[in-house]
């Protein structure tokens, strides 16, 4: 296969430098639509399931279980009251629950519960048979290579944000809720 980025002038070719973020951004639109549609019958939400899947990748320097709605609030980039609105509606289904915190009486940690560990498995199932259908004809060197050029990407984008952390623009990967 032939380069296209790179043309005899050096220069992308016409459009190609816009393409690719919007195939990234229309990939994601429609297996998150996917998603969202397999995960119905579960109740659980967009927002909700994207709340659980933080929280399960989260461990806190001290070992403590769950996280501050603060440091939740943080990490999903939006405000405390959207994020209180859906730990709300999570507590209230039993995905999670929300603790005293050790150090701060005042301050509550949201932690998973065994019905939200469930779902969790769920959703690592549907996950799973999502990818499988997704990826279906994709040889796995293209996969390798696919891979390495999101990675690169994203550090990239990454490390704009470092440059720009002045003035102040958050980083962090994290995706808008509804």
């Amino acid at each position: 296969m032939e380069d296209e980025a790179a043309s005899g002038d050096g220069q992308e070719p016409a459009g190609q430098s816009f393409r690719i973020g919007f195939l990234v951004h229309d990939v994601s639109r429609v297996r998150r639509t996917l998603f969202d549609l397999k995960m119905k019958p579960y109740g659980i939400t967009r927002s909700q399931w994207w709340v659980l899947a933080q929280l399960s990748r989260y461990l806190s320097r001290n070992g403590e279980e769950g996280m501050l709605q603060t440091e939740l609030a943080k990490r999903l980039d939006v405000g405390k009251v959207a994020v209180g609105g859906l730990i709300d509606r999570l507590e209230a289904s039993g995905f999670v629950e929300r603790r005293p915190d050790a150090k701060d009486r005042r301050a509550k940690r949201v932690v998973v519960t065994d019905k939200g560990r469930d779902v969790l498995a769920t959703m690592a199932e549907v996950g799973h048979e999502l990818n499988g259908m997704i990826f279906e004809g994709v040889p796995v060197e293209r996969m390798r290579i696919a891979e390495e050029v999101l990675a690169q990407m994203k550090d990239n984008i990454l490390r704009s944000f470092e440059v720009e952390s002045e003035g102040g623009v958050r980083g962090g990967g994290s995706e808008p809720l509804d």
